[in-house]
């Protein structure tokens, strides 16, 4: 990305993958706020901020929800929407990805296993 100083100097700014963390699959959170349209702002805040965000860490994330919920194997559980609904991601923090493996209401939260999700 080139940025233009007001010095008229042209600097490259180097973005590595590894800066902001990458999320797989928005797709996941849209479909699920057009079946739920209530949803649909704090899930795409919650997509905003986390891809701003650079966690190398569970202390990371604390720092950024600390209500989130730490289950096995780097699975995170966020409450969304005042705790409407709920967000389940693994995290591989080694390649700041984030995998949406759930989104859904308590209900349909209570129906699965989030370890083997």
């Amino acid at each position: 990305m080139l940025i233009r100083h007001k010095l008229n100097v042209t600097i490259l700014v180097i973005i590595s993958y590894n800066e902001m963390m990458r999320i797989i699959s928005r797709r996941i959170l849209r479909e699920f706020w057009e079946k739920h349209p209530d949803s649909t702002l704090a899930l795409q805040t919650w997509y905003q901020d986390v891809e701003r965000a650079t966690w190398k860490s569970p202390a990371d994330i604390k720092e950024f929800h600390n209500n989130a919920s730490f289950v096995a194997n780097n699975r995170i559980v966020f409450n969304i929407k005042g705790n409407h609904y709920r967000l389940v991601v693994v995290v591989v923090y080694q390649y700041g990805v984030v995998y949406i493996r759930f989104v859904g209401t308590h209900q349909e939260y209570s129906q699965i296993d989030v370890n083997k999700i």
